[in-house]
């Protein structure tokens, strides 16, 4: 566990949005409360690559004022995070992360689900060597700076262009960045549903 906190406080540091940083709060259990939908995905492919961890999202809102940790906090957003963790559990599911909404919310909440579910797939079926080009492609922010073209990736890792090409198909790299923008506009719809 110390790694997955050291790992994602390290990533919340370049993201906007993170209200309340990830902490543990019982036993193997940790928590955090995000306002931005990039970060939130950006966070869950985290702990997927990570792997060992039901992921649940919890989409609602939270009671303010917030407090210092996480764990002190309370709304309808950390009952369904409960929720989501617990559906995330189930067998059936073969990447481990639900999002439960309100009631007005349910058709996105599950479209995100899905969705993340999938992005999920790719993520935990990549190799070592698919993540050693796609770490340095990958913006530290999720989208904001310029990554390094695959010529620089190339250089840097002493491995041909073609190399390199192979291993962004192999890793379905560009796949997962096209559905960067649904996976943030569902996980958008979702919240600005159940704030209305």
């Amino acid at each position: 566990m110390p790694d997955l906190l050291r790992r994602i406080n390290s990533l919340t540091l370049r993201l906007p949005g993170v209200r309340l940083p990830l902490e543990r709060t019982v036993g193997d259990e940790v928590q955090m409360v995000l306002t931005e939908p990039r970060p939130t995905l950006m966070i869950v492919l985290e702990i997927l690559r990570a792997g060992g961890w039901w992921i649940g999202l919890g989409i609602g809102s939270v009671n303010e004022p917030l407090p210092e940790h996480s764990r002190e906090a309370a709304g309808p957003a950390f009952i369904r995070a409960r929720a989501a963790v617990e559906r995330a559990k189930s067998k059936s599911a073969s990447v481990p992360v639900a999002v439960v909404g309100d009631s007005a919310t349910g058709d996105v909440a599950s479209d995100a689900e899905a969705l993340l579910r999938l992005l999920g797939a790719i993520v935990e079926r990549r190799t070592a060597h698919g993540w050693e080009v796609v770490d340095l492609l990958r913006p530290a922010d999720g989208g904001g700076e310029s990554p390094p073209t695959q010529r620089d990736v190339a250089r840097i890792l002493g491995i041909s262009e073609q190399a390199v090409s192979q291993r962004v198909r192999t890793a379905l790299w560009a796949e997962e960045v096209a559905a960067w923008p649904l996976a943030t506009r569902l996980l958008q719809e979702a919240d600005a549903w159940d704030q209305a």
